[in-house]
């Protein structure tokens, strides 16, 4: 495990995978009765009910309380079955560190994502033309609804992990949708990290290093954006916006939409914006481009972003 000292007591989120059930036994070994487990039952899969009864098992075994919180994941339409379950992961995860320990609630939930997941995600970003953002992967701490997350093994490779468990004959429940090669990162597991792995022996090591090194990039790009957007004010003036360069006009437009509204434009929305605010140099110039579930528009002298409105209620 990577250096970790949370803030206790520690709330671990135990799915009852390998990743999750070794996280579990490390935290409650290292900090005996500080830890909680959290069990997410999705309801999605036959196997949920099998997954609740090993995390109970376990926590039973190593003396840990667990909370396991039922949830509603099935997606809304037009919302993907992953959006949807990790939106109701999240809330129960929030729901468990506030209610938890009442006197000062649960501070850091640890999640047990570990370097194989680490290079999984920067495939799928590659594989998708993702920028820095998808390139920096998943972060080893990161905050979501006032709380704080952790991943400690991002650079711990998985089969470490089920051989530590197994040689404590500690057991686990494989999840059978991994097995599915009807989806992509399932098909990255079998088919292209066994060939990674016997060209070259340290990849794990290398791609997270470079994951690091997106996140870095990334993370100077955001303290140029937040500076430019000072001076273009907030939301950006187009006359100011003009006098940056177009590689910083990109940049700022992409953290501002981020950052405001929780949206990221296509390259080709992008491109367009960008082609659109060359144009506007005259008054009465128009621009109105659809980004997301919403437009991008000029108000006066200034964009800002226009989320679409909820649909009316049928009646």
């Amino acid at each position: 495990m990577a250096v970790f000292n949370p803030l206790l007591p520690l709330g671990v989120a135990l799915s009852g995978g390998a990743d999750s059930s070794a996280l579990l036994v490390a935290c409650a070994a290292k900090w005996p009765g500080q830890v909680e487990a959290i069990h997410v039952h999705h309801g999605l899969q036959s196997a949920a009910d099998d997954f609740e009864r090993h995390c109970r098992t376990l926590c039973a075994q190593l003396q840990v309380p667990i909370e396991v919180r039922r949830v509603d994941a099935k997606a809304a339409p037009g919302q993907s079955p992953e959006a949807a379950a990790r939106a109701a992961r999240y809330e129960a995860f929030r729901q468990f560190a506030q209610q938890n320990r009442a006197q000062e609630g649960i501070k850091i939930i640890a999640t047990g994502q570990h370097a194989d997941d680490q290079v999984e995600t920067l495939l799928l970003a590659l594989s998708r033309g993702a920028g820095l953002p998808g390139l920096a992967a998943m972060p080893a701490e990161w905050e979501r609804g006032g709380r704080r997350y952790r991943r400690p093994f991002l650079r711990v490779p998985g089969p470490m992990l089920r051989t530590w468990l197994a040689s404590r004959r500690i057991g686990w429940i494989d999840d059978p949708t991994n097995l599915d090669e009807r989806f992509t990162r399932n098909r990255i597991r079998t088919q292209l990290l066994p060939p990674l792995a016997a060209a070259f022996p340290h990849f794990r090591e290398t791609f997270a290093r470079s994951a690091r090194h997106a996140a870095q990039a990334q993370a100077l790009l955001n303290e140029v954006a937040s500076d430019d957007l000072l001076g273009t004010g907030c939301p950006p003036h187009v006359a100011a916006l003009r006098q940056l360069s177009r590689s910083r006009q990109a940049n700022l437009l992409r953290h501002w939409l981020r950052r405001d509204f929780a949206v990221g434009p296509s390259e080709a929305q992008l491109l367009e914006l960008l082609a659109q605010i060359a144009d506007c140099s005259t008054r009465g110039h128009r621009i109105h481009l659809k980004v997301a579930d919403g437009h991008v528009v000029l108000l006066g002298a200034s964009l800002n972003y226009l989320a679409a409105s909820p649909a009316a209620p049928a009646g």
